[in-house]
């Protein structure tokens, strides 16, 4: 009895939630180091002005997406989690055209089921655009693509498994990474498939994959076993791999390892980051590391400055020197706030957090300069720069138009 007590006091001392009805657990401290971090009061220097906002669907569901919106010449396009993509244009907000991509499952009884509460929202790659396309992927494991000029379907492919980042355009091709752990190169005028690289899943993984990106005829995109891959976008050849970190532990959840933000690339070298893992600098032509950062990020990274940024796995925002990896700054006062990629814009980068608050910190050492609530249902997908104008799309379907301007 001695030695059962003894192993129930040492998990609780641990801050174990499994015993948390016992009498000596604070359940108050418990519940304090599990929400959000209470924001701080400061002296704003900059204001966040909307220029315009519009309103898209029915937002994204109560599953986890990240439905990006994307910017292709004039127009700005944006979808829900049910099948609305809608095209505006970027200075303006107005509407140039809108149309669905698929029919909502309801359920059995339809509409008058109140108890099926399952989310029927099934779009869950997006938005990409290229090539005079506007491009999404389901949960079916469908890609559709679709005329950037009026909205009409081009043609949609099936490659059998949930597609969970948006598609890319290069080389003639449209690339597309699923849930299963496949890159697939599919044919820009019919979607018909090319090659497909098959990569290894584990056993348990984070929900999401890496946005695979393109660059003079190289495709380079992360997976959820820690790996980094760069492959000839013509046929799909490796032409290197490097792992980002090897999973360790005894448990499944110890060993997550998982690239689900997209890689950095600048110039001659690609920067990654693996959940639970390193922040590492790798040179482009043989995937050499240059250096690496002991960092846990899940998210996109961010660049300016001469600095990298990343959100940590406990939402701490560190800006990390591109050529030496020392750590500049970091700012802990956004911890569990459950963060968006960080970007960078003018001086400051920007962050939004699960609660719908938009942060301005500066680029130079991390401090508060604005905020601005901006979504009640908060902020998830990634922010967009693009002239001068920063693009904020809510949780709720809420799309917003920003400057930010000096007080």
């Amino acid at each position: 009895m001695r030695r059962i007590l003894l192993v129930l006091l040492s998990f609780s001392l641990a801050g174990c939630s499994w015993f948390s009805w016992l009498p000596w657990v604070d359940r108050d401290e418990q519940k304090k180091q599990q929400k959000p971090m209470q924001l701080v009061s400061f002296d704003a220097e900059v204001r966040l002005d909307h220029v315009w906002r519009a309103s898209v669907g029915r937002g994204l569901g109560k599953k986890y997406l990240r439905l990006d919106p994307t910017v292709l010449a004039d127009r700005i396009y944006a979808a829900d989690g049910y099948g609305e993509l809608i095209a505006l244009d970027r200075f303006t907000g107005k509407r140039v055209w809108r149309t669905k991509v698929g029919a909502v499952e309801k359920g059995m009884l339809g509409a008058v089921n109140f108890l099926d509460r399952k989310d029927p929202s099934f779009v869950s790659g997006g938005v990409g655009a290229g090539a005079g396309y506007v491009l999404l992927g389901t949960t079916l494991g469908e890609v559709i693509a679709l005329s950037a000029v009026d909205g009409s379907e081009v043609w949609r492919s099936r490659v059998d498994s949930e597609v969970l980042a948006a598609p890319i355009t290069g080389d003639g091709l449209v690339f597309v990474q699923t849930i299963d752990g496949r890159l697939l190169a599919l044919e820009e005028d019919d979607g018909e498939i090319r090659w497909s690289f098959v990569n290894q899943v584990p056993v348990l993984t984070l929900r999401g994959t890496s946005t695979p990106v393109y660059s003079s005829d190289v495709v380079y995109t992360g997976f959820a076993n820690g790996m980094l891959s760069a492959l000839r976008s013509e046929n799909g050849e490796p032409i290197w791999q490097h792992r980002v970190m090897l999973p360790e532990g005894r448990s499944e959840l110890d060993r997550l390892v998982d690239i689900d933000g997209s890689p950095l690339v600048l110039g001659r070298v690609v920067y990654a980051v693996a959940y639970q893992g390193k922040l590492k600098a790798l040179r482009r032509s043989d995937g050499a590391m240059l250096w690496e950062n002991d960092l846990s990020s899940y998210l996109d990274l961010g660049e300016g400055y001469g600095q990298v940024y990343v959100v940590g796995d406990s939402d701490v925002v560190t800006a990390v020197d591109q050529q030496t990896a020392e750590v500049v700054w970091t700012n802990e006062q956004l911890q569990r706030r459950r963060l968006t990629s960080p970007i960078a814009y003018s001086n400051y980068v920007v962050v939004g957090d699960d609660q719908g608050y938009l942060h301005v910190l500066a680029q130079s050492d991390g401090r508060f300069l604005g905020r601005r609530k901006i979504d009640g249902k908060g902020l998830r997908s990634d922010l967009i720069v693009e002239g001068g104008v920063l693009y904020v799309f809510g949780n709720s379907g809420s799309l917003h138009a920003l400057e930010i301007r000096s007080r």
